[in-house]
């Protein structure tokens, strides 16, 4: 079994902020571009397509950050 080693939590928790600030900047530049505001259709429109939509959006983003992260 292989020791555990503090650099590599602390590497992990590095790559993990970078991972969520650049997930979160991506997603707030999709909002900034998106004519509606996306949580006010979702929420107060009922609007099922869009949250489809913004979830899919998440995950692809989700996807891309993780493989540049890797």
């Amino acid at each position: 079994m292989a020791e555990f080693r503090i650099g590599y939590l602390i590497n992990a928790l590095i790559f993990t902020g970078a991972g969520l600030l650049a997930f979160a900047a991506a997603m707030a530049a999709v909002d900034r571009f998106i004519p509606r505001r996306i949580w006010k259709e979702i929420v107060e429109e009922k609007n099922l397509a869009l949250a489809i939509l913004a979830g899919a959006v998440a995950i692809a983003i989700g996807l891309i950050v993780s493989a540049a992260m890797h």
